[in-house]
């Protein structure tokens, strides 16, 4: 395999302690794809819009206009992040403004045991619940559960399924959800109709 893959680190602004991952992607990622495997790797749903800013460029799924954006399933991470060290922003979900930052740590990242094109090699901590309200709201959502006697206790016992934990991380279902996801987006030899 020739491909050159990429070390990205990613972390959640504005939350302390940091929300971060470490995983690998080619290099030759379109940013729709990239987009989907943030999602999978934070803990995200993909239930809301998002949009990643490189330099001074923005890139979403669906701009209306140049001034909107760029379409970003037409590029490729490789041709617009090369330099080791270069930062770029991700914003999911514009009501609650998740900001995160990722940066290229390894340009040509090469593990022999890594025998996929995408895997999540560690981190810290849960990612907020959607719709939680953002920064304040997710710092209140976690402020009420480790209370039972906050006024909003057993509401968000409720919505959250009571089993939310903030500390939990488990790379190996994110790994999981990784090669489901690899599976499904695979190229296929013949289309739905079988006319070529």
């Amino acid at each position: 395999m020739n491909e050159r893959f990429y070390l990205l680190k990613i972390q959640l602004l504005d939350i302390e302690p940091v929300i971060w991952r470490r995983f690998v992607v080619p290099a030759s990622i379109t940013l729709d794809r990239l987009h989907d495997v943030i999602q999978i790797v934070m803990g995200w749903t993909d239930s809301h819009l998002h949009e990643f800013t490189i330099g001074n460029k923005r890139y979403t799924e669906y701009p209306e206009s140049k001034e909107d954006g760029l379409v970003c399933g037409r590029y490729r991470l490789g041709d617009l992040i090369k330099q080791k060290g270069r930062a770029f922003r991700y914003l999911y979900d514009f009501g609650d403004s998740w900001e995160h930052e990722l940066v290229l740590e390894e340009s040509r990242y090469f593990n022999p045991k890594l025998r996929t094109e995408l895997a999540c090699l560690e981190g810290e901590r849960a990612c907020p619940p959607e719709d939680v309200g953002g920064v304040r709201g997710y710092f209140e959502f976690c402020s009420a559960l480790k209370d039972p006697n906050h006024g909003e206790h057993e509401s968000y016992m409720e919505w959250s399924g009571s089993d939310y934990d903030s500390e939990r991380f488990d790379s190996e279902s994110i790994n999981w959800e990784l090669m489901k996801y690899l599976r499904w987006s695979r190229d296929r030899y013949q289309n739905w109709g079988g006319v070529e």
